[in-house]
């Protein structure tokens, strides 16, 4: 197996009064060449919005977008005519593709909002846009995975033109869940987003990440109980 192991205090970050933001990968004026991306996985940002206010309309083009609402809600406006509330427990999908124009508000006037946002390079480009929503509930599954999104919507999750598969997990204290990956030539990345988890030789604490190529089984270990995201992408962009 082969490992990339990312510590949480080593994000980019920025803060722009109203927004603090944490990033994975490089984005925006924080560049690091060493992380561009985890195969076809280009962004995890990890954004706290505050009360009244959010991102103006903005254009996007090829790349599928994946919101994980986490606390609070989003107001979604688009230029394919969506307007929607995106609360927290829901997932929001967008086909940028051939180009699409949104904003993403938190209108609440004393609600913090708390979200994922993710990029995934799609597996061909210009396709028609699209946006879809699913509520997932607040509460995540214990001690298994829940599939969010998928390339073909399997298993009740949204789809994204691009074979890859998001999950969360909740394990609880002194468990051991093993991932088994849908194609065993994609590489994981694990992101915690609380508690403290130990995959092989590395321990994982909250907004800890480890990459992983060339495994079709993961082992994950609690250490207590902890959440995660599973994101599972080809490796060839």
């Amino acid at each position: 197996m082969k490992y990339t192991l990312h510590k949480a205090k080593d994000r980019g970050k920025a803060e722009h009064g109203w927004l603090h933001s944490r990033f994975s990968f490089s984005f925006a004026d924080w560049y690091d060449p060493n992380r561009m991306g985890f195969g076809t996985l280009r962004v995890i940002n990890d954004d706290v919005i505050d009360p009244d206010s959010g991102f103006d309309l903005h254009p996007h083009n090829n790349m599928e977008i994946i919101t994980i609402v986490m606390e609070g809600s989003i107001t979604h406006t688009d230029s394919m005519g969506n307007q929607e509330v995106v609360p927290a427990g829901d997932v929001q999908v967008m086909s940028a593709s051939t180009g699409v124009v949104h904003s993403e508000h938190n209108n609440s006037l004393d609600e913090t909002l708390k979200l994922f946002q993710i990029w995934v390079h799609p597996k061909s480009r210009n396709i028609v846009p699209r946006y879809d929503q699913k509520s997932f509930g607040i509460e995540w599954p214990s001690d298994t995975v829940q599939l969010l999104v998928s390339p073909d919507g399997r298993d009740n999750s949204l789809s994204i033109h691009q074979n890859a598969f998001i999950s969360r997990s909740s394990l609880t204290a002194h468990k051991k869940w093993t991932y088994t990956s849908y194609d065993e030539k994609h590489g994981v990345y694990i992101l915690v987003v609380d508690g403290n988890i130990t995959i092989d030789e590395s321990t994982l604490t909250e907004r800890d990440a480890l990459g992983i190529e060339e495994s079709g089984a993961i082992d994950i270990i609690a250490n207590e109980n902890s959440r995660y995201i599973i994101f599972e992408v080809p490796i060839e962009i």
